[in-house]
């Protein structure tokens, strides 16, 4: 798997289907890796000036990630979502993402992007990223643990009192030139 696609791997591309061989330093590959034409993008680019001032919307094109934006707002538009009405979710003047150094424009944009374009439209948008279960047991280096049935686990003895951990702390490094 490319380094890409493992970076990548996360909310960002939760329901999507991501090449091995990802590369998203190469724009127009991207695209074409996952199955966007240039009609295409051109018209999720649109969309998303039509929701967005000019120079935001140039931001988020610009971001590295931008690619999978445009393969989520695809897979939606394939199965008839309106791209439009969540989109527009992005727009209000008050919206978290337009809140913070200027620097970090782009980062907040992609995220609350990502947010509109997976959040039922019922709903309100998330504040902050979200976490994915999904791409959290993906990345987790720890073992699978037991299972959590209460009936399963062994009680604890009754005598046994959980006493607190309490580090212990070792006598400060000698200061100066050693003997």
């Amino acid at each position: 798997m490319s380094a890409d696609a493992k970076h990548s791997w996360g909310p960002l591309t939760e329901g999507l289907d991501l090449p091995h061989d990802l590369n998203l330093g190469n724009r127009a590959h991207a695209l074409q890796q996952l199955g966007i034409n240039t009609a295409a993008h051109t018209y999720f680019v649109a969309q998303l000036q039509e929701h967005l001032p000019q120079q935001e919307a140039a931001y988020l094109v610009s971001t590295r990630l931008w690619p999978l934006i445009a393969a989520r707002m695809r897979s939606m538009d394939r199965d008839g979502v309106p791209l439009g009405r969540h989109l527009a979710r992005l727009a209000p003047d008050d919206a978290p993402w337009r809140h913070g150094p200027p620097s970090k424009t782009p980062e907040r944009l992609l995220l609350a992007t990502h947010h509109a374009l997976t959040t039922p439209l019922d709903q309100p948008l998330p504040t902050g990223p979200r976490v994915s279960t999904t791409a959290a047991r993906s990345r987790s280096t720890t073992a699978p643990t037991a299972p959590t049935n209460p009936q399963t686990q062994a009680p604890a003895p009754a005598g046994a009192a959980v006493q607190p951990h309490r580090q212990q702390t070792a006598p400060a490094p000698r200061q100066g030139r050693g003997r």
